[in-house]
């Protein structure tokens, strides 16, 4: 995701939580965005700025701190309708493509049957619905630290990721495959044993970017 993308992502959260709440505080935005509090501010002021958010005083009790309310103009519920459309039209071309990446990966694996997941959250369900197309069963899921329960499965730490328990690993991640490739390459695995549902660039690809 471009920084211009995550941008127009986090614009449209912000213009969802002012929807949903006109008590909403900088505080509890600046929680939901998981950002410090001077910066939820920030992002504030400059949508306030391109009128699509009105700030205006909660109604004024005697001896009550002043507050602010936070209202949607009728420009930001234009542009919430706008960013809203382009997110899911993003997303699905997201889904579609990693779909369509893990499926070519999966038809070109021999005989691989005892797969492992590394990564949780959207990027994993999406590559556990694929491995079910193909009549596969993830044996494992694993992520950084571990300890907590996922599709089922008690997840493990990376660390405990052999060749010995796996044929392969389905590295589950909408970002940048290639910093994991490295990772799982140091504990054994061959390329072949390592699918992805993102592209791994590609030397000449690297070449070009930089």
């Amino acid at each position: 995701m471009t920084p211009l993308e995550k941008r127009a992502e986090r614009d449209l959260r912000i213009l969802e939580a002012v929807a949903e709440d006109r008590s909403l505080t900088q505080r509890a935005l600046a929680k939901r965005l998981g950002v410090a509090l001077g910066l939820a501010n920030l992002y504030i002021r400059r949508l306030a700025n391109k009128g699509l958010i009105k700030i205006t005083d909660f109604p004024r009790k005697p001896s009550a701190r002043k507050r602010l309310r936070y209202v949607l103009t009728p420009r930001g519920l234009a542009e919430k309708t706008r960013l809203t459309y382009e997110y899911m039209s993003y997303s699905l071309a997201i889904y579609r493509r990693t779909r369509n990446t893990l499926r070519d990966a999966l038809s070109r694996t021999n005989g691989m049957k005892k797969i492992a997941l590394c990564g949780v959250g959207d990027a994993a369900e999406l590559a556990y619905l694929t491995l079910k197309e193909f009549g596969l069963e993830p044996h494992g899921v694993f992520a950084d630290g571990g300890g907590i329960r996922f599709l089922g499965f008690e997840v493990r730490s990376v660390t405990e990721l052999t060749p010995k328990e796996f044929d392969g690993v389905v590295i589950a991640t909408f970002e940048r495959p290639e910093p994991h490739l490295a990772r799982l390459s140091s504990q054994g695995f061959a390329p072949e044993q390592l699918l992805t549902i993102r592209r791994p660039m590609t030397s000449r690809s690297q070449r070009d970017v930089t």
